[in-house]
């Protein structure tokens, strides 16, 4: 195989660590000087290279990814973009036209279900053409919802993160209880699985007399008479009650409890289940409430990394390089759980198109019987990817997060009008 160059691009949202993915994947390939002639990335993802806005990383020296791999956010920047079915093919021959222009050989594509899919079918479109372009999926998302391996990096941090907040919260909420009863939500992440508020249940510690007492998620129908009731209870009991709410809650009938809007392809932008749930305590039952949303908050935690989800960012993008070289096409590396206590993983490749689209959602044991809260095993699965912590390096009292230099590449074919 000729010495092309490897291309690189995030996809959908970003995570606390996927800038490690990215240092990683940068490292890894200087490494395989024989085989790749240089790494770029795509500026906003597929986007970038339908539009050619790619980077040059050369620039990027030890110092310099040493410091990307401990940023959060996307330094080259994300999008959500589907590859279109009935386009004619003229985004395919966008894409492979850059891919040529540029010789690229290798495509190291980072994201989530949908992203997975892109990968599977660039992969295809290459074989079809019998070129030589080598198209590898690296895992992450906030939302753990992968099929096929055993969690994602950036969900560990996410985790980590939102188990603090509901930890910290309760604590606050305790102290300022009254006669009158208090109620605290918390919304988080979580459309259509219920990782991110499984995972405030690790706040706990496993006594169910601390926060959070109830968890909402959306593989559990909502069911507001038994939920009201329960609240009801542990205030009288407790003086204060705390709730974390996933943002994709559904009531019995299926239907979503609160949805922002619609965009033009029919993507739903969720948002409000939990002023909607604090509201409803407030008018069903009178208590003084306050809810939060940590939005992006939840997924931007760098001051708050988990050392093993760190671990795993930088671990699947050096895997990725090595699957590219050995032309394993279509695959991404999984994380593999090896054993519980202590925790232990490895990796192998998982074949893309088995798993596209599909969404990993809690096991049914993971989900409390009266589907108000989460169970101990849901707890032992998701504590060992919260462990350990990762010190950043401060300026001024903040965290070093300073902006990278990163030139553009000149264009070599005409402009993008699709």
């Amino acid at each position: 195989m000729s010495r092309s160059k490897l291309l690189y691009a995030h996809s959908g949202g970003v995570t606390a660590v996927i800038n490690a993915t990215a240092a990683a994947v940068i490292a890894a390939a200087r490494e395989q000087e024989g085989r790749i002639g240089g790494v770029l990335a795509a500026h906003r993802g597929i986007v970038g290279v339908l539009h050619e806005d790619l980077i040059d990383t050369s620039g990027l020296d030890a110092a310099a990814l040493a410091r990307l791999a401990r940023t959060p956010g996307g330094a080259f920047g994300s999008c959500r973009f589907d590859l279109p079915h009935d386009d004619d093919g003229k985004v395919m021959e966008r894409l492979f036209a850059v891919f040529d222009a540029h010789e690229v050989g290798f495509l190291l594509y980072n994201g989530g279900n949908g992203s997975m899919d892109a990968v599977a079918r660039l992969q295809a479109e290459a074989r079809r053409r019998a070129h030589p372009l080598v198209c590898i999926g690296v895992p992450k998302t906030v939302d753990n919802d992968i099929v096929g391996t055993d969690c994602c990096p950036g969900f560990g941090s996410a985790a980590k993160y939102l188990a603090t907040s509901m930890l910290e919260a309760g604590l606050d909420i305790a102290s300022m209880a009254g006669p009158k009863g208090s109620v605290f939500v918390m919304e988080v992440m979580g459309r259509n699985t219920g990782w991110l508020a499984a995972a405030t249940a690790l706040a706990a510690g496993g006594d169910p007399e601390r926060p959070p007492h109830i968890v909402l998620v959306p593989e559990a129908a909502f069911d507001e008479e038994a939920f009201l009731a329960r609240v009801r209870e542990t205030t009288e009991r407790l003086g204060y009650c705390a709730i974390t709410v996933a943002e994709g809650i559904r009531r019995t009938d299926g239907s979503l409890l609160m949805e922002k809007s619609h965009d033009a392809r029919g993507y739903v932008q969720l948002g409000g289940a939990g002023s909607a749930v604090a509201r409803m305590i407030h008018e069903r039952l009178g208590y003084k409430h306050h809810w939060a949303i940590p939005d992006y908050l939840q997924r931007a935690g760098g001051h708050w990394l988990s050392a093993t989800d760190h671990a795993q960012a930088i671990a699947v993008g050096r895997a990725a390089v090595a699957y590219a070289v050995q032309g394993l096409g279509g695959t991404m590396p999984a994380i593999r759980r090896v054993r519980d206590a202590p925790y232990q993983w490895d990796m192998a490749p998982l074949d893309c198109d088995a798993i596209a689209n599909l969404e990993r959602t809690l096991p049914a044991d993971f989900v409390r019987a009266d589907g108000l809260h989460v169970t101990a095993a849901a707890c032992d699965y998701i504590r060992p990817l919260i462990v350990g912590e990762f010190t950043q390096p401060t300026q001024h009292g903040l965290p070093d997060y300073r902006a990278f230099d990163l030139p553009r590449l000149g264009r070599r074919l005409a402009a993008w009008r699709g």
